[in-house]
């Protein structure tokens, strides 16, 4: 007797599938904020490094509004995606809408989706560590903020895995001097200024952010003041990718492509 074989499932790229959807239930977090122009390029686009510094104020905004940010203060993101379906043009009010897609016991996914009154669109998810800033090292979630991110987590076993792993190419190396207002009160690089690099260097790409596009930013080790930063660029036709050494140690990775159609 024959036995119906189900067909094989497909094996998910997390480098290019969609992220989660809007909840239709469940705790999220829904803001207005305001386009300034201190975040816009020359096009009056929203630039990314003005996305990632929304990204940051609506975290600490998100905890104010649920009474964590005493028990709760201390993060740092080890990946950041962010998918520009339509950029935001200037001038333009966004709505800001935050939660969480998955989630353990010391990290969570944080999607963030902005949309603007100019017709813009942004979908963004964060993997973000809660940390004990004394010992340096993840520290556990209390119960009911574990239960209220929970209420949207579609992952409730989250764990990491890298996603940009391949191994640093012999191209030159460009030095990229730090300033004291790239560093953040744990002592490192800010999220915003490894956002400089990349729109720098991600600027003259027209070709892969002329339709929808992702960003991807891995952050492998901090950089502290002093160290001696190098760019190391590496273009292909369908891709740009950005390695962040010192001393040829990997210390973060970005990575820009297209969307798929």
């Amino acid at each position: 007797m024959s036995q119906l074989v189900s067909p094989p499932r497909p094996v998910l790229n997390p480098m290019t599938e969609p992220l989660a959807p809007v909840p239709e239930s469940g705790h999220i977090f829904d803001i207005q904020r305001r386009l300034g122009t201190a975040d816009m390029d020359e096009h009056q686009y929203l630039r990314i490094d003005g996305i990632a510094r929304h990204l940051q104020e609506a975290g600490v905004d998100h905890l104010v509004h649920t009474d964590a940010m005493d028990t709760h203060p201390h993060w740092i993101v080890r990946r950041t995606v962010i998918d520009v379906i339509r950029p935001v043009e200037w001038p333009a009010q966004l709505r800001v809408r935050r939660w969480c897609s998955g989630l353990s016991s010391r990290w969570v996914a944080m999607r963030v989706r902005i949309d603007s009154s100019s017709g813009g669109l942004i979908e963004t998810e964060g993997f973000w560590i809660h940390m004990n800033k004394e010992a340096m090292s993840p520290s556990r979630m209390s119960d009911s903020f574990f239960d209220l991110m929970a209420t949207t987590a579609l992952d409730q076993r989250l764990r990491w895995k890298q996603w940009l792993t391949t191994p640093l190419p012999p191209v030159p190396g460009i030095p990229f001097p730090l300033r004291r207002t790239d560093i953040d009160h744990f002592e490192h690089v800010t999220n915003t200024a490894y956002w400089h690099a990349v729109h720098e260097y991600a600027s003259p790409t027209t070709h892969l952010t002329q339709s929808p596009h992702r960003y991807i930013l891995e952050y492998n080790k901090p950089i502290h003041f002093g160290d001696r930063v190098h760019l190391h660029p590496v273009h292909a036709p369908d891709s740009l990718t950005l390695y962040f050494t010192v001393e040829n140690d990997i210390r973060a990775v970005a990575h820009l492509t297209p969307l798929p159609a």
